[in-house]
């Protein structure tokens, strides 16, 4: 399916209207319009229209999509209808990518489709879980409740990611001053080494030619330097993006050392918080595991979910099926166990969520105040790297006399 932006007609408010359709082709769209009352006065393949920047400066935040459900749970719980609702939502809405997404919702709810399934149509702006939540509270009739809480999930989220992202700061910064510095040696100090021991004809240490000839070769074949890092970067990127790369990057991550626990107690707490928020909307438990396993965003956690899954559906209880995975952490079964025998396993979900959150605030402190040793240390090594190649050839050239 292709998705085109569209300028139409309305019949029956012979207003215009802005949005997007999403068909086979530009002949297609135009009769979706048509089939829903509108003139179709302008049709274009949305890949044609809108350049880089724009796709980058109107990119969809979680912020934006916060702001957006709780405005609309806020009108829908006011007594407004879903339609007006959506209307006076999308008039404050300022991301113009949202602002057409939102319109196309409008038309398809207009045009006789749940709202559940109207969201549905745009994948890459809801997920399985807003689309779940949606389907429960419009099933349920607390269509406002099922909004709120989307938007508590989906600042729970951000919120968390925002702290595991903020962990790996200051590792990057360091890392890339100590890039920095090498490059600067290995462009400027070391060529002018080599340059005072050529005119003495005296010989360098072992560590000072290593460090000459990598300065040669990078001052000289500098194009074939970039070229190979962008190659790495490139051909990393393809294989990331194969299930055995994914897999591979994924497995990485929860074996780090210490990141490994850290990103440990984030899935967990993605897990129990996104299984809290379907069950206790009414989402079956099979269709909650299922949804669950997309959103932890790792393969080898996701596998971890749907063995449960298919271990539930052939009769056993979910913190049985649970127990003694490695991937999964010991307190998740447990809670749900209790829950289980307490007939509250979605109860159970929320306290074990708000533990693992929790640990991951008191994992991400540690983690910051072990770095900061380890990170001197790397550059305390390499600054004395450094140095040495440069001045054991000083101290050398003083040593034998040749510099008066």
């Amino acid at each position: 399916m292709l998705t085109f932006t569209y300028t139409a007609r309305d019949t029956a408010s012979n207003k215009q209207v802005k949005s997007t359709v999403q068909a086979d082709s530009e002949r297609a769209a135009a009769k979706l319009l048509i089939a829903q009352g509108l003139v179709p006065l302008t049709v274009v393949e949305q890949s044609q229209g809108g350049n880089i920047f724009d796709r980058l400066t109107n990119r969809i935040t979680s912020k934006d999509r916060v702001i957006f459900t709780r405005q609309l749970a806020t009108l829908i719980n006011a007594g407004l209808p879903l339609a007006q609702s959506l209307h006076t939502v999308v008039d404050q809405t300022q991301n113009k990518r949202l602002k057409s997404v939102i319109q196309d919702i409008i038309t398809s709810v207009e045009g006789g489709k749940s709202l559940a399934d109207s969201f549905a149509k745009h994948p890459e702006v809801f997920n399985n879980v807003f689309i779940a939540l949606l389907s429960a509270g419009e099933a349920s009739g607390t269509l406002d409740k099922a909004l709120e809480r989307i938007a508590e999930q989906q600042e729970k989220d951000a919120e968390m990611l925002s702290k595991v992202r903020g962990a790996m700061v200051y590792p990057a910064i360091v890392l890339t001053a100590i890039v920095g510095v090498i490059i600067f040696m290995m462009t400027t100090v070391m060529p002018q080494i080599e340059s005072l021991y050529k005119d003495l004809k005296a010989q360098l240490p072992f560590i000072t030619q290593v460090m000459v000839a990598i300065s040669d070769f990078t001052t000289h074949f500098w194009w074939l330097v970039i070229l190979m890092i962008v190659a790495i970067i490139y051909f990393t990127k393809r294989y990331v993006a194969t299930d055995a790369g994914r897999r591979m990057v994924d497995n990485i991550k929860l074996h780090l050392p210490l990141f490994g626990k850290m990103f440990s107690k984030l899935y967990m707490a993605r897990f129990t918080r996104t299984g809290e928020t379907l069950m206790s909307t009414g989402v079956p438990m099979l269709e909650m595991l299922r949804i669950a396993s997309k959103s932890v965003n790792n393969v080898i956690i996701s596998q971890s979910i749907d063995r449960a899954a298919e271990k539930v559906k052939g009769g056993k209880a979910l913190s049985v099926a649970l127990k003694n995975d490695e991937n999964i952490l010991s307190l998740v079964p447990q809670m749900i166990s209790i829950g289980e025998q307490s007939g509250g396993i979605d109860k159970m979900l929320g306290k074990a969520a708000t533990f693992y959150e929790n640990e991951l605030d008191n994992t991400i402190r540690s983690i910051s105040t072990a770095i900061e040793p380890i990170l001197m240390m790397v550059l305390a090594v390499v600054a004395g790297v450094l140095v040495a190649a440069i001045l054991l050839p000083v101290y050398g050239l003083v040593g034998s006399g040749a510099v008066h």
